[in-house]
């Protein structure tokens, strides 16, 4: 139930996504007086699951259809030498029936069969749809080709602006209802951290206090490995014992991060209160009682919660003694640990523990904040894209695809984290597709770039070129992360 609850948020957030990115580009065409022949949220190779037009002044729907023919058919002959020619007719539209679609030149509405995208077909214009037959018709004043290059950059900038805009839409809207909690260092700083293998590796101990990174110091403790990878990280500042510490990280630190993926580098430590117990627990059969502050196994000080259990994973199958404070005296309780390796215990909450820091918005005070949310996060993952070309890093072995981008969404279905979730992919995707690559938004803008600054403007057989290497690449980059995906599932 939980991959279904993940499944079908992944889903509608990608439909979401789809539909109000190539709205951007069907409201700007619309504007420009661009015919959009089709307007499809996922891809109808084929046929489509739904597809709708209006001809002659009625709404037509089909299901499971196969795709319309188009306005011309294709003529092959061959010339003297035995080299092939095409010649492209045009259909006589008086003999078709007057519920074909051909008649009628208004956007043709559909949903198709392959649920990883989705496109505008935009008349006049060389895109993945790569129809050489339209661009080979003489130009008419409602194709994308006859217009100035400025409306045609409008174009195809609006798809990636308005991703931009529903990122910012959404973060005005969780701040003005839910504000900003999170957690300050300094509220972390009360026990120090939790340092695992590879923290300690970098010079890290457990008990540390973060002071500051590259001499910064960072208010929100779950930015504080963000901030290593992409600030690039030279130094971090420690308070230990008293005493303070320049730790010196070691030049693949970056690489390492990435590569172990692992949100618990350093975490926040706390001491282990007994809040409640699961049902069959070992140990409160053993004696253990709400309240009590679990401090040892055998002859191991636990004195924090993170520290038992990282060390009750070694007594699996064994039987142990857990020492607890109870009022004033210290018990050790016999039990016997399962192969799960599990007391069935829960901790007090983190707010018995820590002050969280919230802040809260009205609808206009969240305005300003959304944007500069929205902006931060841009950049945040620009960085992290420019971190995938370095080789030092080798980030681009992190990469991954639409099994990675599931696993983000929780297992239960919560409409505030659901829509971070979008907000964030909304950058993401907007950010990817302004890239400068051929069959992508950012090649064209690229390319129309060029035209007004040279005045000249590629040639149709470039822009087919071009569009054929930018889908290649696309498709190899496609490949690549969800590879990575396939592999990571057999590791």
């Amino acid at each position: 139930m939980t991959i279904l609850i993940k499944v079908l948020q992944f889903f509608l957030a990608l439909s979401i996504l789809i539909i109000i990115h190539e709205f951007g580009h069907f409201a700007a065409a619309k504007a420009f007086k661009v015919r959009v022949e089709k307007f499809y949220l996922f891809f109808d190779w084929g046929f489509s699951l739904v597809r709708m037009k209006r001809v002659n002044g009625k709404m037509r729907f089909r299901f499971f259809a196969k795709n319309v023919p188009e306005k011309y058919e294709t003529i092959e002959t061959r010339d003297e030498k035995g080299k092939k020619q095409v010649e492209y007719k045009p259909i006589d539209l008086s003999t078709l029936p007057e519920d074909d679609w051909r008649l009628s030149d208004s956007t043709e509405y559909g949903i198709g069969w392959f649920p990883l995208g989705g496109y505008n077909k935009i008349a006049g214009m060389i895109d993945e749809s790569m129809d050489k037959e339209q661009m080979k018709q003489p130009a008419q004043a409602w194709e994308f080709r006859s217009k100035p290059a400025w409306q045609r950059f409008i174009i195809m900038f609006a798809g990636v602006f308005m991703n931009v805009v529903l990122a910012i839409v959404v973060y005005i809207g969780l701040l003005s209802k839910y504000g900003e909690q999170y957690l300050p260092t300094s509220e972390v700083n009360k026990y120090g951290i939790c340092a695992d293998s590879l923290a300690q590796e970098f010079g890290f101990r457990d008990g540390d206090k973060i002071l500051s990174i590259n001499g910064k110091y960072v208010e929100d403790f779950q930015r504080i490995t963000m901030e290593m990878i992409l600030g690039d990280a030279q130094t971090v500042e420690v308070e230990r014992e008293g005493d303070t510490i320049v730790i010196e990280l070691p030049e693949d630190a970056t690489a390492k991060l990435l590569q172990a993926q692992d949100a618990s580098f350093i975490s926040y430590r706390t001491p282990f209160f007994v809040y409640d117990f699961s049902e069959g627990s070992v140990a409160k059969k053993a004696g253990m009682e709400v309240g009590d502050i679990i401090v040892g196994i055998n002859d191991i000080a636990t004195p924090y919660y993170q520290t038992f259990i990282r060390e009750i994973k070694t007594f699996k199958d064994q039987d142990i003694e857990v020492k607890v404070l109870r009022d004033f005296d210290t018990l050790a309780l016999a039990m016997h640990l399962p192969e799960e390796g599990v007391i069935g215990v829960y901790m007090a909450p983190l707010s018995d523990f820590f002050e969280l820091d919230t802040k809260e918005y009205s609808f206009f005070q969240a305005i300003p904040v959304g944007f500069s949310k929205t902006f931060t996060e841009i950049a945040d993952y620009w960085k992290q894209l420019k971190l995938i070309f370095s080789p030092k890093t080798k980030a681009y072995e992190s990469v991954g695809g639409f099994i990675s981008i599931g696993k983000i969404f929780p297992d239960t279905w919560q409409w505030d984290m659901f829509w971070r979730l979008t907000a964030f992919l909304s950058i993401a995707l907007a950010v990817m597709n302004i890239l400068p690559i051929p069959a992508l938004d950012g090649g064209h803008i690229l390319f129309l770039l060029y035209e007004i600054i040279t005045r000249r403007k590629p040639s149709d057989k470039f822009m087919e070129v071009a569009e054929m290497i930018g889908l290649f690449l696309v498709l190899a980059l496609v490949l690549f992360a969800n590879g990575n995906d396939v592999i990571k599932l057999f590791k």
